[in-house]
């Protein structure tokens, strides 16, 4: 199928590395539904996609992942509107932290990032909040998409998630037998690990039950882990669609206040790249565009 041809509908497309793949899509000739939160922040993304690189190709709607109104009505509007949807990249995310303290950002960004590390602060509130985005709002808004993507010739489902997200940091032997048992892993017991992470926290119980990793952010990481397995599970149950993750890189954003090594055009590449590739591979983990394994 031509990629002109093709409607992708990108989850937090209004800033970073959601940004850069609407952008990059959209130059392919790419029919993108740009989503965002807020919907002043979405017109300005789109009005700077069209005054600063001539691309009209790219339609907003508001959507809040954790809303499951909004999630009814972009599903609606993309049924009303094309009938069908080939892409979806879930890019939306939540870091579920806080700095007590303001960045210096005129210091070198892995001086930043090592600060960030110490002093960030996670809460039960931005804990639940990271979570219903990076995993639920995933899993609640890619079903509500299943019909359109199954009406399409060639559905894919890009998921980004970081290399943090990787079973191997889990120290819980049995929690990692559970995640990776993907014969025997299903969504209800997914959610179920989800909800054991949540009281582990909320209880200060995170390293007693295995679920704490290494060098901070663990609900961050955490949720990342569980978007590689719901990315497996889905990938087994839908055989007919290409339902991939991929870990785009650590990149310059305003999410990571700027650090990382590599710009937001280069991170756009790897999950643009897994959106239209027409190999069928499917249920797999990319390192950037290296296929790699969930370890």
């Amino acid at each position: 199928m031509e990629a002109k041809k093709r409607i992708a509908l990108v989850t937090g497309g209004n800033k970073g590395i959601g940004f850069g793949i609407c952008k990059q899509l959209a130059s392919k000739g790419v029919t993108v539904i740009l989503t965002a939160r807020d919907e002043k922040r979405g017109q300005e993304a789109i009005k700077k996609l069209s005054d600063e690189f001539g691309l009209t190709n790219v339609i907003f709607q508001q959507l809040d992942v954790t809303n499951n109104s909004h999630i009814v009505a972009v599903a609606d509007f993309v049924k009303t509107r094309f009938g069908k949807l080939d892409v979806l990249v879930n890019n939306a995310v939540g870091g579920g932290y806080y700095l007590p303290q303001p960045l210096d950002m005129q210091i070198p960004w892995e001086e930043r990032h090592a600060f960030m590390t110490k002093t960030h602060i996670e809460t039960y509130e931005l804990v639940e909040e990271c979570l219903k985005i990076n995993y639920f709002g995933m899993k609640y808004l890619t079903e509500a998409l299943l019909p359109l993507l199954e009406s399409s010739d060639s559905g894919r489902v890009v998921n980004i998630s970081s290399n943090a997200g990787r079973l191997r940091f889990l120290n819980d032997e049995g929690l990692v037998k559970k995640l990776d048992d993907i014969n025997n892993l299903t969504l209800e017991k997914l959610d179920d690990l989800v909800k054991s992470y949540l009281k582990s926290f909320k209880e200060g119980a995170l390293e007693e039950n295995g679920w704490k990793l290494p060098g901070g952010f663990s609900t961050y990481k955490v949720s990342k882990i569980f978007v590689n397995a719901y990315t497996r599970i889905a990938a087994k149950m839908y055989p007919n669609l290409c339902i991939n993750c991929v870990q785009p890189g650590h990149t310059q954003t305003e999410g990571s206040s700027c650090t990382g090594s590599q710009t937001v055009e280069e991170a756009a590449k790897s999950p643009v790249m897994i959106a239209l590739d027409d190999s069928g591979r499917t249920g797999l983990f990319y390192d950037r565009t290296e296929i790699t394994a969930y370890y």
